[in-house]
């Protein structure tokens, strides 16, 4: 009788905790709809508390420390934040390194860990697992949007690798990798295919097709992308960026 009150108290626990779990994520939903990138991570961070494995908690968190890194003006809250994205996005890994998104996360955050690190192997190394992870996520779900988007970001950025990047890159990775722009665009492409309102992506597809000569396609691209909604904090910089491009180019 003890075993069963037991077993009953154990159950009863755990439909509690799901049931918490599931309105915390649907409150974290809110706060992003809502554009309170803060609020959504602490709640995401909760959901973590409850549950440390939750790939969704876990990508969403690694995600908003991303954005959130955006905004920061002072150096070293950047660097802080991007690097709590690339923790939540290992912790990813470590609970299911098969899975698409928590890939995703790895090269997201790896790529953005480029932006700030200043150590010549550790850039090096980066940019290597922004492709590696990248790749994986996509041998995984083909038609994974922002996996799409990152491997094409990737090869936009090893075409025009300027400065300090380009030196570590050429004397360590064993000259420059094999940046392509087409491939570049063919990504990108995929992730508008995938996911038709991600702003980031209308962006960097439309100045790779001004770099590769393509101006027709570049307009077309940014006309779509002035009229999308506003869903981050983000999207009100990139799209304020994307109608100057246009402007520069009509």
């Amino acid at each position: 009788m003890k075993l069963f009150f037991s077993i009953l108290l154990v159950f009863m626990a755990l439909t509690v905790q799901s049931q918490d779990i599931g309105v915390l994520f649907k409150e974290a939903d809110n706060y992003e709809k809502q554009q309170k990138e803060p609020e959504a991570l602490e709640k995401y961070k909760q959901i973590l508390g409850l549950e440390p494995g939750s790939i969704k908690a876990l990508v969403k968190a690694a995600e908003l420390n991303s954005s959130l890194s955006n905004r920061q003006a002072d150096k070293n809250s950047k660097r802080l934040y991007i690097e709590s994205s690339l923790s939540f996005a290992k912790r990813a890994i470590i609970a299911d390194s098969n899975n698409a998104d928590a890939n995703y996360a790895m090269a997201m955050a790896s790529g953005k860990m480029t932006d700030v690190e200043t150590e010549n192997k550790k850039i090096v190394a980066f940019v290597k697992d922004a492709k590696k992870y990248a790749e994986k996520s996509l041998s995984i779900n083909t038609n994974h949007a922002k996996a799409n988007y990152t491997l094409g970001k990737w090869h936009y950025e090893m075409v025009n690798l300027s400065g300090i990047k380009k030196i570590a890159v050429k004397l360590l990775y064993g000259g420059l990798p094999g940046g392509d722009m087409d491939s570049a665009i063919s990504h990108m492409e995929k992730c508008k295919t995938f996911e038709p309102y991600f702003v980031t992506n209308f962006l960097d597809l439309a100045k790779a097709y001004k770099d590769n000569h393509q101006p027709a396609k570049a307009i077309e691209v940014l006309n779509r992308l002035v009229k999308l909604p506003t869903r981050t904090t983000d999207d009100v910089a990139l799209k304020a960026e994307g109608n100057k491009l246009l402007e520069s180019m009509q």
